[in-house]
Parts: C-alpha cells; structure tokens; sequence
C-alpha cells in the first residue's frame, strides 16, 4: 500500500560502475606498460646500434690505416653521410641517428673519423636499424592483442565480483526499505564475508532492533494512556449530563465530545499498529456504502457515483444518491466507511468547500480546494499530531494515519496527492 509518494532519483548499477573502473584502470596500467616497454625497447635498439656502429668504424679505420683498404661495411665521404658529421670539429669518432629511409634500408646510426689531418676524407660506417624496428613494431602489436585478450577475460570477472558486491549491498537496501515499509522485524542478517558491507549490514540491523524497540515504546505507552483515558473521560461526559441546560453545558459537552473522540482515535491507532485488528468482509454495494459514509459526516459534499446507466450526483448528506451502483466489492464495510469519513472530514476541515466524492469501478477519490497537502506530508506521509501547515487549519492530525491504517488492513492503496488547479485529492483503490 502506497500512502505517499517517495522520490526515487536515477541510479546507475553499482555492478556496471565497478567493473567500468576495473576496466578504465587495467587499460590505464596496459597502456602505461605499453608504453614502458616502447620506449626501452627502442632505446635499447638504438643504443646497441650506436655501439655497434662505433666499435664497427674503429675496427674499419684500423685496417684502412694499415692496409689503404675498406672493410666491409665502410665508406669515404658516402653520399647518404648526414650534414653534422661530414665536417667534424676533431679527429675523434661520432655517432648520430639518421631517421630517412633509403631503399629498403631503414632509419640508420651512422658512425664516422676523419682517416688523418683536417681536410682529409671521413670513413663512415652505417648500421640499419629496420630490422629491429620492425621487431619492435611486432612487439607493440603483440601486446595490443594481448592486453585485449586479457582486458576482454578480465571484465567478465570484474562484473562477476562487483555483483557480488552489488547484490549484497541490494539486500542491505531492501531490508532498509522493508523497515521503512513498517516491518519492524526485517533484517539483513549475514551477507558472506567480513568486510564494511558486512559492517553496514550489522549496523542496518542493530538500527532495525533499536527502532523496533522505541516504536514499540511508543505504541504501547499510547495504548497505556488511551486505556486509562478511557474511564474518567467517560465518567466526566456522564456528569456533563447532569448539568443544567445552558451555554456553558453545550460548550463544554462539545469539548467533552472532542476528548471522547480522541481517545477512541488513539485506542483505534495503537490497536492497528498492535496488529490487533482484523477485518471482517463481505460483499457490498461500493457507491452506497461510499454515501452512506458521506451522509454520516453531517458535511456537505457532492458525491458522484458511476453507475451501471453512467455517472449520478447528489449534493449534501441529505440527498445523496443510492442509486444501483454496478461495482460490487469485497471488503469490511465498517472499515471502508471509516476511511471515507476521515478523508472527507479532513477535507472540510484542512481544506475549502467543494468537496467532492467520486466513485468509479473500484477506485474512490475525495478532493477538496483548498491549499493541497504540503510538501512535507506528501513526501514523509502523515504523521501524528501533525497538521503540516498552519495554513490548513487546526486538528491532532490522527485522521489520515487511521485511514492508512485500516487501507492497509484492506490490502488497499491510498494515494495522498494534490490537483495541479490546486487542491488535495486523495485516491482509494481497494484490492480485486
């Protein structure tokens, strides 16, 4: 039974959050090492080129020193010679990476002496570096393929874990709403694993225990004073009727009154909030048993009742209509008068005339305009000696929480709402 309205904001699966995180992170780290591993590699070639190329054109100019001959490999003033080693400041060998590509000959590292005196012709020796590069190329690629491989497994298990996650905090959140609901004895109860979902659970239970605890406080100690309320607030309207007929006999009989209705108010509610209550059904006429409970009121509202030949209406207690209605329902008539009479007077005395009563298959509506319910009601439900706008008049504010009460013994839905031309409306829907 839903007798308020509860925000509900959009939520995304903890389970999907997760298991994106887990995978935002693994392709952080892939990448990461990716990368580490691109730029050692490549250093190391190029690193292992320039060595080779400088112990290659060492080994060169000692046998064109000794011989007049070129090794293999080794060149004067070649063409290709990049510009920084044609001229070298000094007779001491160099080295430099040339990036350009010359055929099938890839980027190179090129090593170089001047083979006497200044003026005289460079020996220069070139080391391709293609082969290695393109290894290194097959090795960013194998590692591509394989951190997808491994992402592609991982998630499955990522979402799998975060489930298991999600679905014990899930059953955190359905106890917590269970409780909410009024089931006082909900508990979570073990959720597997010692860890702060485990914490939360426990903390959600031991909450659970310690409201149950005061609300049961509570409903007994309202019973205790409505019991004990009960016999001097009768004797004391008793001897009101022994008063002698006047102004002041009328008036405080009518306060006499009011305390009466009370205590029975409160005697009702700790009798539902005890589940002491039980109602006893029987199949009755809706529309009729709808007027009769208006008519019983004493207040005026106009009462609209969709019959088997279309809708009819009657104006005030005194000709309400009692036509044939052709929706027939099983449900506790007494209890049913009960709740229209609250929403009824409720309207009259929290909002403005007209109040209007339709009747319509299984569904009844009470509306009034006046101000609407507040925000806070429609958003925390009806709460006990509380009206919730000094606007809306005065009243112990009991009216509303009996009539949830005895909806929900019916296995009804009573929705508290309000018009959007202004106004409170309150829909009754009983059970098929």
């Amino acid at each position: 039974m839903r007798g308020f309205r509860r925000p509900r904001p959009a939520r995304a699966s903890l389970r999907w959050k997760i298991a994106a995180l887990a995978a935002a992170t693994a392709c952080l780290v892939v990448a990461a090492v990716g990368v580490l591993v691109h730029l050692w590699t490549a250093r190391d070639i190029r690193s292992r080129a320039e060595a080779q190329a400088f112990n290659a054109v060492y080994s060169a100019m000692d046998v064109y020193r000794r011989t007049g001959t070129l090794a293999d490999g080794a060149e004067l003033d070649p063409a290709e010679l990049p510009a920084e080693l044609r001229h070298p400041a000094d007779d001491a060998r160099h080295t430099v990476h040339d990036g350009r590509v010359y055929g099938p000959l890839g980027p190179s590292v090129w090593a170089a002496q001047r083979t006497a005196g200044p003026g005289s012709p460079v020996l220069a020796v070139r080391v391709n570096t293609g082969p290695q590069l393109y290894g290194l190329h097959r090795l960013d690629l194998t590692m591509t393929v394989a951190s997808l491989v491994a992402l592609a497994a991982a998630t499955p298990l990522a979402v799998y874990g975060a489930g298991l996650v999600a679905r014990r905090l899930r059953q955190v959140s359905e106890t917590a709403v269970r409780i909410s609901a009024g089931d006082l004895d909900a508990r979570t109860g073990p959720t597997g694993g010692n860890d702060e979902v485990a914490d939360i659970a426990a903390t959600v239970d031991l909450m659970a225990d310690s409201l149950g605890r005061r609300l049961r406080t509570e409903r007994q100690f309202t019973a205790d004073v409505a019991h004990e309320l009960r016999t001097p607030v009768g004797g004391l309207l008793a001897t009101v009727d022994l008063l002698p007929p006047g102004e002041t006999e009328d008036l405080l009989r009518a306060r006499v009154r009011d305390l009466c209705a009370l205590v029975e108010d409160l005697l009702e509610i700790s009798r539902l909030d005890a589940g002491a209550e039980q109602p006893v059904r029987a199949r009755v006429p809706l529309g009729e048993v709808v007027a009769d409970a208006v008519a019983r009121t004493g207040l005026d509202a106009e009462v609209t009742v969709a019959a088997a030949h279309g809708p009819a209406a009657a104006h005030g207690p005194e000709d309400a209509h009692r036509s044939e209605d052709a929706t027939t329902v099983e449900t506790d008539p007494r209890r049913l008068e009960r709740i229209v009479s609250n929403l009824v007077v409720n309207a009259h005395r929290h909002g403005r005339a007209p109040v209007r009563v339709t009747v319509e298959g299984r569904t009844v509506v009470v509306r009034d305009h006046g101000l609407g319910f507040p925000a806070d009601l429609l958003l925390h439900g009806p709460r006990r000696f509380h009206t919730g706008a000094a606007g809306r008049g005065s009243g112990h504010g009991l009216g509303l929480t009996i009539a949830l009460g005895q909806a929900r013994l019916l296995g009804a839905e009573l929705h508290l709402d309000n018009a959007p031309d202004g106004g409170a409306v309150a829909t009754l829907r009983l059970p098929a």
